[in-house]
């Protein structure tokens, strides 16, 4: 399967905020009102300092699809990137599509001075998407993520 990764264009948003809802069901068992999905995720293209998206591809179908967001780390002198609202179409995973985003990142990461390193969360009950990100190479051993949301 010829998987292609690309920035996220406006024109994606109503998949983008399609995926955000299901994601969101699956994982949270939460539904998402939509039209505030797609201000939202509009609200990423209009103003870029908010993050980046970027999409997964098979021939020509968006399959996958990712946000990037920056981080300042004063400690690293440079850009950490965190990764959120992943999702991958079912029937597509175990096929590599997050595999492919990843290594997309981190090959920027690598090549770019200012880019340090890549962090996202995960749910404690998801043992799938751990099982990904170890297999990748993160760790979880290193911080708790604490929050606090209105």
């Amino acid at each position: 399967m010829d998987i292609k990764i690309r920035p996220g264009l406006l024109f994606d948003v109503g998949i983008i905020a399609e995926f955000q809802c299901k994601m969101a069901f699956e994982t949270e068992n939460m539904k998402l009102d939509p039209p505030t999905v797609d201000k939202g995720v509009s609200a990423v293209f209009d103003d870029p300092s908010k993050g980046k998206y970027w999409l997964a591809e098979v021939d020509g179908d968006v399959v996958g699809c990712l946000l990037t967001v920056p981080e300042w780390s004063d400690w690293r002198n440079g850009t950490v990137l965190w990764i959120h609202s992943v999702y991958v179409r079912p029937e597509l995973r175990k096929h590599g599509v997050y595999r492919k985003l990843y290594s997309h990142l981190r090959n920027m990461v690598e090549e770019s001075n200012d880019l340090r390193g890549l962090r996202l969360y995960v749910d404690k009950s998801n043992a799938k998407a751990q099982q990904v990100y170890e297999a990748l190479g993160m760790s979880g051993e290193h911080y708790h993520l604490y929050e606090w949301l209105k």
